[in-house]
């Protein structure tokens, strides 16, 4: 239950309100509890009582009034903190997976981000707000019936377990069940995501029927732990039930010894029926408490490579060199790099070629900062990027590759992912370097024109020169080209490279390629092979 904590933690920021819809709640409560033992007493002496009388015009618009405000504060605030940590957990996410998701399987992601989080809303409205009505009432309870101090006993402890116990004990047998129901939504949510993502590929080999059957099989799994967690809820529901209708029997019992008790049965009505849904809240906290933990453990953590204490001065030059660097994915795989040593001047233009497998993926991630050397050095502007923060290597290394991702939003929307505070006339200026300047200015809305994800409605080259201006605006003095033609036809790459040749004209360009066009402009070729790199050319 600890990952609960942290969670509730998180809220902080909307504490005020938090804080404020509990005391409505409270407020809203104890004058239900007022309304039913008042029209007891009337009851009890036959509407005789003025007071009371008068009491029931206050406090029955009153609790209506307080219920309303209640809803409207509680839930506003808790929808505000919901989005809020849907924020933080996004920004924790992103700061250890600086690459991309990792190893996490997006419709996992996906799952914590919605599946999970949706299931904390339940921590507060459900569960924190009536257990904070049950500590109220409990002693407002007791103190009511003390004229009979045994029936107020007896009531006290059956109101506690029902309010206490039965939810925490719920609570703590729910736990295994909650991961296991969050699990089956991530796994029916990774199968959808898959199915749909690869459709193409589905359709062509004919595998829709798999596909199907195991979308099936993923959503028994979900449907049972959800009947079974239905199951714990009704019965946790309906012990609390046959608690409560305990203490009105043992009420019922009392007044037949002292009529003056007879008002304190709607009171015990009131007070059960307001904490009648602890014990099932007390299943939903332990799903909670499942799903807490799996939005911490993607979110919470050290980064994977966490920046220096003190991190050194911004480079000044535009070199790039590793020295002796020795790198494995995992320590029990072989080494991408064995002693790769390899120099780019500033201002030069190398191609780094080899084999699927080779390493000339794994050199952008070390260069920008993604990975870590097992040992030697990464060298920007003469500054080991070891005792740089991660920003100011990235800041200095912009980043294209062969997956480069369009948003479904405007042109400038994507644009300014490279450089936000880019005004028009930049963002022209890095359209017309990459040269497609003139396909944007023929669309209706230009710069606000709306891209489809993934860039439909352009054509292949069309996205990827896109992308190279989102790049090229970007002020980064170096630039890494990740496959940036993959995919295109020979014609387009040829002309790709005639357009990049010019609009990365004065920056340090490493491209990332299996083969050459022989449109590039270069300086130098390096053949990656065994962990190091050789040269190819002059």
């Amino acid at each position: 239950m600890s990952a609960l904590w942290t969670i509730a933690a998180l809220w902080r920021g909307r504490a005020f309100w938090l804080l404020a819809g509990m005391v409505i709640a409270v407020a809203g409560l104890l004058s239900a509890a007022a309304l039913m033992t008042v029209s007891g007493a009337l009851i009890a002496a036959g509407g005789a009582l003025v007071a009371g009388r008068l009491a029931l015009h206050v406090l029955g618009p009153a609790r209506v009034v307080l219920r309303y405000f209640e809803r409207l504060v509680s839930h506003d605030a808790m929808f505000r903190a919901l989005a809020d940590m849907r924020v933080w957990f996004f920004r924790g996410l992103a700061t250890r997976s600086a690459g991309g998701l990792g190893f996490r399987r997006a419709g996992d992601v996906l799952s914590r981000l919605v599946n999970d989080v949706e299931a904390l809303d339940g921590v507060y409205l459900r569960v924190l707000l009536p257990v904070v009505g049950a500590v109220v009432l409990l002693p407002v309870l007791v103190w009511q019936l003390w004229v009979s101090p045994v029936l107020a006993v007896l009531v006290g402890v059956l109101f506690g377990v029902a309010a206490f116990v039965l939810p925490w004990r719920a609570a703590r047998e729910t736990l295994a069940l909650g991961g296991r129901l969050s699990g089956a939504a991530a796994g029916l949510r990774v199968a959808a995501h898959d199915a749909l993502a690869g459709l193409r590929e589905v359709r062509a080999f004919g595998a829709e029927g798999r596909m199907l059957a195991l979308l099936q099989a993923r959503e028994a799994a979900l449907l049972a732990a959800q009947h079974e967690l239905a199951g714990r809820s009704a019965r946790a529901g309906a012990v609390a039930f046959l608690f409560a209708q305990a203490a009105l029997l043992a009420i019922l019992v009392g007044i037949g010894l002292n009529p003056a008790l007879a008002a304190m049965a709607f009171l015990a009505v009131a007070a059960f029926e307001a904490i009648g849904g602890l014990p099932r809240a007390g299943v939903a906290a332990g799903h909670a408490a499942a799903a807490a933990a799996r939005v911490l453990e993607a979110a919470i953590g050290a980064p994977a490579l966490p920046d220096p204490v003190a991190p050194a001065a911004a480079p000044r030059g535009n070199s790039l060199r590793f020295d002796g660097v020795h790198f494995a994915w995992q320590t029990d795989r072989p080494e991408v790099f064995s002693g790769l040593t390899l120099d780019v001047p500033a201002g030069s233009r190398i191609a780094l070629l080899g084999p699927s497998g080779a390493g000339k993926s794994t050199l952008a991630a070390l260069a920008l900062k993604v990975v870590a050397p097992q040992s030697g050095r990464i060298v920007l502007g003469g500054v080991d990027i070891a005792t740089l923060d991660a920003a100011t290597v990235r800041g200095r290394i912009g980043w294209l590759s062969q997956a480069t991702h369009l948003f479904d939003d405007t042109i400038r929307a994507n644009l300014l992912l490279g450089r936000p505070e880019a005004d028009d006339a930049a963002l022209w200026a890095a359209l017309e370097a990459a040269q497609i300047a003139d396909v944007v200015a023929a669309l209706p809305d230009g710069l606000d024109s709306w891209i489809s994800e993934g860039g439909g409605g352009f054509s292949g080259g069309q996205g990827r020169r896109l992308a190279l201006a989102r790049t090229l605006l970007s002020t980064a003095p170096v630039l890494i080209l990740d496959e940036p033609c993959a995919g295109l036809d020979a014609e387009t790459e040829r002309a790709f490279f005639a357009t990049l040749n010019t609009g990365a004209a004065g920056r340090t360009v490493i491209l990332i390629a299996h083969r050459l066009t022989g449109a590039e402009r270069l300086d130098r070729i390096w053949r990656l092979s065994d962990g190091k790199a050789t040269a190819a050319a002059g």
